[in-house]
This record gives C-alpha cells, sequence and structure tokens, in this order.
C-alpha cells in the first residue's frame, strides 16, 4: 500500500462491506421515529392547531407556520451536516448530533403542546424543524458512510418505507390521542417516539471517530465557501438535486393540504378517518414499490428508469384529482402516489449519494441534498396559497403537482454518472 493510500483514514473510504439486518432496522426505527416527529404535526396537530388559535384564517396560519419552520430546517440540514463532518468526538462524527436533533426536536413538538398563540406555535415548530432536520443529515450521511453502492437502493426503499410508516403511524398516533386527551397528548407522544427512535440508532450502531488531523479546517470563510456546490463543477449533482426538489415540490402540493382537501373540496363526512384510509392505501403501495425497485434497481445498477417511471405513475395520481375531486377518486389516486413515491425513495437516495463531489463532505453534501426535501415546505405553502385562491383551487394545486414531477422526470435524464 502507497504512503498516500495508507494516509487516508477509513472513515473516508467507499464503504465495501455490505451492513448486516440489524444495523439497517436501527435505521429505520429511527427515520420512522423523525418523519413521525415531522408529518404527524404536518398532517394533522398542525392544521388543527390553526383552526382552534385561528378559525377564520387557518390556511394562512398554517402556511406562515410551516413556511417559516422549513426556512429553519433549509439553513439548520446543511450546517449540523458540516459541522458533523468536522466533529473529532470519541463517540463519532454523527452520533452527538443524531441524539442532540432528537432532543431539540422533542423540546420543540413540547413547546407545541402548550403553545397559546400563533407566535408560541412557531416557535415551537422551528425547533422541531432545527432538531429533527440535523438528525436527518446525520442519519442519511450513513448511508454513505457505510453501505456498498450494491446495496443502497435496497437500504434507500427502507428508508422511503420509513418516511411512509412516520406518516401513517402518526396519523394513527395523534388520532387516537386526540380522541383520549386533545393536542398536547398528541405532541407529547411524538416527543417520546423521536426520543426513543434517535436513541435506539446511538447507542446499538457504530460510528467511526474522524482523527484530529484530518478534521478540514475551521476557518468561517472556508467553511461557508463549503457549503456551496458548484453545478459547473458537479453537473450530475446538480441535476440530480434538481430532479429531488421537483419531486418533493410536487409531493408537497399534493398532499400537504390533504385534510383541508377532504373537508372543503371532497366534503367527506369524517375527514380525519379519511386521512387515515387515505394513507393506508399510501403506504401500502409506497412498501410495494420501494421493495421492488430497490430489489430491481440495486440488481440491475440501473437508477433513471425507476426515477422516470415513478415521476410518470406520480403525475397520473394529480391528474386524476385535477379532473375529479371525489372520494372514490382520492381513494385510486391514494396507491397510485404511493407506489410512484416509493419507487422513488428507493432509487433517489441510491442515485445521489453516488455523486456526492467528496467523501471529506459527505454529511454536508447530503444536508445539501437535503435542502430540497426541505425549500419545497418553504415553496409549497406559498405558492399554494396562490394557487387555491386564484389559480382554480384544488384542481389548479394538483396540476401544479403533476407538472412539478413530470420536470423531474425531464431533470433526472440529464445525468451522466448513473446508469
Amino acid at each position: 500500500m502507497s504512503d498516500t493510500a495508507a494516509a487516508v483514514p477509513d472513515v473516508f473510504a467507499e464503504p465495501v462491506k455490505r451492513v448486516r439486518a440489524g444495523w439497517m432496522t436501527l435505521l429505520t426505527l429511527a427515520n420512522i421515529a423523525l418523519w413521525l416527529g415531522i408529518y404527524a404535526p404536518i398532517q394533522v396537530l398542525l392544521p388543527q392547531q390553526a383552526e382552534l388559535l385561528n378559525a377564520a384564517n387557518k390556511e394562512t396560519v398554517f402556511g406562515v407556520v410551516t413556511g417559516i419552520g422549513a426556512a429553519v430546517a433549509l439553513v439548520a440540514n446543511p450546517a449540523i451536516g458540516l459541522l458533523s463532518d468536522r466533529t473529532c468526538s470519541r463517540f463519532g462524527r454523527r452520533h452527538p448530533w443524531t441524539i442532540a436533533g432528537g432532543v431539540i426536536g422533542a423540546a420543540g413538538l413540547l413547546v407545541l403542546a402548550e403553545a397559546p398563540n400563533v407566535a408560541v406555535m412557531t416557535i415551537g415548530w422551528c425547533l422541531v424543524q432545527a432538531g429533527l432536520n440535523g438528525m436527518l443529515a446525520t442519519l442519511m450521511s450513513g448511508i454513505a458512510d457505510r453501505v456498498p453502492v450494491g446495496q443502497r437502493a435496497q437500504v434507500g426503499g427502507l428508508v422511503g418505507i420509513a418516511q411512509m410508516l412516520g406518516t401513517v403511524l402518526g396519523a394513527v398516533v395523534v388520532v387516537v390521542m386526540l380522541d383520549l386527551a386533545g393536542l398536547p397528548l398528541g405532541y407529547a407522544a411524538c416527543a417520546a417516539i423521536v426520543l426513543a427512535g434517535a436513541a435506539a440508532f446511538v447507542l446499538r450502531t457504530p460510528d467511526a471517530r474522524l482523527p484530529v488531523e484530518f478534521r478540514p479546517s475551521g476557518r468561517i470563510r472556508e467553511i461557508l465557501a463549503d457549503l456551496w456546490v458548484s453545478p459547473r463543477r458537479h453537473p450530475d449533482f446538480a441535476w440530480a438535486w434538481g430532479c429531488h426538489f421537483m419531486i418533493n415540490l410536487g409531493n408537497a402540493f399534493g398532499t400537504l393540504y390533504l385534510l383541508f382537501f377532504l373537508k372543503d373540496a371532497v366534503h367527506y363526512p369524517d375527514p380525519d378517518n379519511g386521512l387515515l384510509i387515505m394513507m393506508g392505501l399510501y403506504g401500502v403501495a409506497l412498501v410495494i414499490g420501494a421493495v421492488l425497485a430497490g430489489h430491481f434497481s440495486d440488481k440491475s445498477g440501473k437508477r433513471k428508469p425507476y426515477v422516470l417511471g415513478s415521476a410518470a405513475i406520480m403525475a397520473l395520481a394529480a391528474l386524476l384529482l385535477v379532473i375529479w375531486q371525489s372520494w372514490p377518486v382520492a381513494l385510486v389516486a391514494s396507491p397510485l402516489l404511493g407506489v410512484g413515491f416509493g419507487t422513488y425513495m428507493a432509487v433517489a437516495l441510491a442515485m445521489l449519494t453516488q455523486v456526492l463531489p467528496a467523501a471529506q463532505n459527505r454529511a454536508k453534501d447530503l444536508g445539501v441534498v437535503n435542502i430540497a426535501n426541505s425549500l419545497p415546505q418553504v415553496v409549497a405553502p406559498l405558492l399554494t396559497t396562490l394557487i387555491l385562491h386564484w389559480l382554480g383551487g384544488y384542481p389548479g394545486l394538483f396540476a401544479a403537482s403533476a407538472v412539478a414531477t413530470l420536470v423531474a422526470g425531464v431533470l433526472v435524464t440529464r445525468v451522466r454518472s448513473v446508469g
């Protein structure tokens, strides 16, 4: 082995050893807890709290709170990723930030539980987004750190399933808690689950330590410069990021206002339970899409055909709701959206980790990727308000969802280095 090769620490090496079922299970559970902590409030608790605090302007309150929180997530995700890339703790690079993110996110959920007004509600949601997006950055970096390329679609599929399960289980948990004791117990249950998921992953999995001599520069100018990934120097990263952003924007258009859609457009008599039914169908279909796409994508080594197929299926689901806003059509659109998004999530993480610019900046670069998850939460509420009031209501909103996902399919064709 050459001196140069010997000088490179294992923490920067491309992983070749397949991860075991135990590690994948704990990663999945941590992601379920994380997404439950984000989506249970977004889908059920925050809309109901907005209606309780200001019924006449519930859509505006919900949009402002989620938009400000998502803006915080835009900063927290790459910033925590960058800090973890520079952390030389004896507990590892990622784990200290994973547990810190879980604690901050849980604290924000408890603030929301007792929020007496919109201002405190906004502060609580900002804490949730800061903590859980920091946790997301470090959990996702574990895929690039530990999972070989030939196993990444399988693990990506599990992460996609975890996101779905977190969404569905979150809706179930909070609806049950709301029936028992109202909003405070719903938020408290989410906080407990977030802490349990973070602690289990941190305590039961290894995390490589970064030798101090390999820590990147701590100068502010160089740290800020590191946050930028040049599209000219790394075009595949830029095209893949754009695809990820548009898919998530389309998904946000299609899902953020489902509770209000069932209540105000479909006029379903029990919108809370209607949402549970739709999410159940969505979830089963997502699992099927993620498992099948992950298996066949890893077997073939191809990623882009699955992204193209998922974009087409998700657009079809949205277009059905453009034409018909009815309960039977919603029951058809839900599993279509689920199988499309499950297929995408399985191969997207595999594709995105294959176009990362540098091994020493994995968490930071994945934090930049995760901006494509968070930025739509800033953009979508603002655009949704305009669409609902001025551009065709819910048909216009679902049309925007279809357009966004189709644009994502176009962008992925520009990625050259992935099959």
